[in-house]
């Protein structure tokens, strides 16, 4: 893939900062499109040859971008504009909606739909250690693009929903569908290093963390109504939570 060179237009007469222009006439290249998410970024040397300012200068408003989230390092790869993150707030939905609310094209690909004996799932859901449960995983894309690998268990009154609802909505709504809506839920959020399994389905290359998420989530009788062990992209997910003093 060919790198495609910006227009830039550095006024040094300008109170600005050379590097804030830089940056800032970069930025707005990928926030119009003109800059695409995986697109290879001009390198340092043949950039600040280009235009004719000095490299600690250029590599500053690289490094501004690459603190903002708009470009990423690779080491052996190079730098690239980064996938555009989903952003999800600390609310009671499903990816699937987060990311057609965001204006992204969802995509599920199902990668198990079976009953199976879980006694942690059945714990977390409140059910005796042999009861039947439907084991769903599976890799959502946004864009294409993998973003999170997912398992869900449910309660056996849910083992009627069908891998084409799932394929093609979220799981939310098929729950919603059978009358079910989750009102609350518990949610415990971390980090850590992928497994093999979780670096295939994620396509992950390198030593990048995933965000991690497990979810018990419950209806307005306090009934248990799903178990969630999710794992996500580190650099394309962030969890935005609100906080107040009490």
């Amino acid at each position: 893939m060919s790198t495609h060179l910006v227009d830039v237009r550095i006024d040094r007469d300008s109170p600005v900062p050379l590097y804030h222009q830089l940056a800032e006439q970069l930025s707005g290249a990928i926030s119009d499109g003109t800059l695409q998410p995986g697109d290879p970024f001009e390198n340092e040397v043949a950039l600040a040859e280009r235009l004719r300012l000095s490299r600690p200068t250029v590599r500053r408003a690289i490094q501004e971008m690459v603190d903002q989230g708009l470009l990423v390092r690779r080491r052996g790869l190079g730098t690239h504009v980064a996938n555009r993150k989903v952003h999800r707030r600390a609310e009671l939905t499903s990816l699937w909606d987060d990311l057609s609310r965001d204006g992204r094209h969802p995509r599920t690909e199902i990668v198990r739909h079976e009953t199976v004996i879980d006694e942690r799932a059945a714990a977390a859901l409140d059910l005796e250690p042999d009861t039947p449960l439907l084991l769903v995983v599976r890799v959502r894309s946004a864009d294409d693009i993998p973003v999170a690998y997912m398992h869900n268990w449910l309660p056996p009154q849910y083992a009627d929903i069908t891998l084409e609802e799932l394929a093609s909505t979220g799981l939310y709504a098929a729950l919603r569908s059978r009358g079910v809506k989750p009102v609350v839920a518990q949610q415990t959020i971390g980090a850590r290093m992928p497994t093999p399994t979780e670096r295939k389905n994620l396509g992950i290359r390198g030593q990048h963390p995933v965000l991690t998420m497990t979810r018990m989530a419950f209806d307005a009788s306090g009934n248990a109504v799903e178990f969630g062990d999710h794992c996500y992209r580190a650099e394309d997910y962030s969890i935005d939570i609100m906080v107040d003093e009490r």
